[in-house]
């Protein structure tokens, strides 16, 4: 334990879902113990959740954990969450429980144990309004400074950085600067100066930008199969392979082919074996064609032939099979595509280095406040 009487704190949040805040978190509380400081963590907010040791916990609290091993306890890196449900009950006068101050009491520990916090909000500044938990509202509470991501382009960024600014500025918030994530550094290189121009017009200082990488908005095939927890039909020839795009097939196989682009992940009833096979065979063809697939989710339970299950074997390909209508099915798989686990080894090294080295580390720690005396 650290006693840090003198702790300070951060708090991350992000224009909407699936902007990258979550890899940013991990690359930045990578970065911060890199400079041998003793970083803590919290998710004071909580709504896609697991258990750990029979206590709640939130999905980025849980990865957080396991890729740090921090030991603080699961209800101080995960204060609140939000089961289904909830907030019809809060509506309703049902929740008495102050989980305003089942927030502050973690912070208050977490900022005793260690010199610095690192807060993660949950989507954009209003989501949590409902319940009286808005990022808005619990960076007010935990009077916490924000930095904002969103992702790549010139004005949605700004435009929703602006936005999500005025909500905190309306509760008294100090935002502290932006960061922009999945900027193709490639194709356009100006991006960094306009978007610090752009912002700067609204009085909001760009910290950084990340550059877009394949594997940080893909997962390999190996995530796939241990997240969907199907029957693997088979494994295919490397369950390492970073999964370009997810195609779902529910047309002719000659339509098919015209769509499904480069290293996809093909989503296809498991009875579509005009399909199944279609794709197949343009490994079995020798060929290096540009529509192979890396592999088969095949859904509705429907398991295929044994002469088709044998193509797919011949040409190991990976197929794994899954119950649930295809909607379904692809739905889980892009829950999947947009979630970093402790698993993707290879991807949170990736993050750890790409933030470190993206990032102005010490001027976002300049932007850290003291956590308040309770």
């Amino acid at each position: 334990m650290t006693g840090a009487a003198g702790a300070r704190q951060l708090f991350l949040a992000a224009t909407g879902q699936n902007r990258g805040k979550t890899t940013t978190s991990l690359g930045l509380f990578a970065a911060f113990r890199a400079q041998g400081l003793d970083a803590g963590f919290m998710k004071p907010v909580g709504q896609r959740w697991i258990t750990i040791d029979d206590t709640p916990a939130d999905e980025d609290a849980a990865l957080m954990r396991g890729v740090f091993g921090l030991t603080d306890a699961v209800a101080l890196l995960s204060p609140v969450q939000i089961p289904r449900g909830f907030t019809r009950k809060v509506i309703e006068g049902q929740v008495v429980e102050d989980l305003g101050a089942k927030i502050i009491a973690a912070q208050v520990e977490l900022a005793q144990r260690h010199e610095l916090l690192l807060l993660e909000g949950t989507g954009h500044a209003g989501v949590g309004a409902v319940i009286g938990l808005s990022n808005a509202d619990v960076a007010a509470l935990l009077d916490a400074p924000v930095i904002i991501v969103s992702e790549g382009g010139i004005g949605r960024p700004i435009d929703e950085i602006v936005l999500n600014a005025a909500l905190f500025a309306a509760r008294g918030v100090e935002v502290a600067g932006a960061i922009v994530n999945k900027v193709d550094l490639d194709l356009q290189p100006e991006l960094p100066r306009l978007l610090e121009k752009g912002l700067a017009r609204h009085g909001i200082p760009l910290l950084g930008v990340l550059p877009y990488r394949q594997i940080l908005s893909n997962p390999t095939l190996a995530i796939i199969e241990d997240g969907l927890q199907g029957e693997t039909l088979w494994p295919g020839r490397d369950m390492d392979a970073i999964i370009g795009r997810v195609s779902v097939a529910a047309m002719q196989p000659e339509h098919v082919m015209q769509r499904i682009g480069e290293s996809a992940l093909i989503v296809v009833p498991g009875d579509r074996e005009d399909v199944i096979e279609a794709l197949t065979q343009l490994w079995l063809d020798g060929e290096d064609h540009p529509n192979r697939p890396l592999g088969f989710v095949l859904s509705g339970g429907y398991r295929p032939s044994a002469r088709v299950l044998e193509m797919i074997r011949k040409a190991n390909i990976f197929a794994v099979l899954m119950e649930g209508d295809t909607y379904t099915v692809a739905s889980n798989v892009h829950d999947l595509l947009v979630k970093t686990h402790p698993e993707d080894v290879r991807k949170i090294e990736e993050i750890k280095q790409l933030v470190a080295g993206s990032l102005d580390v010490d001027r976002i720690l300049a932007a850290a406040r003291p956590v308040p005396t309770r």
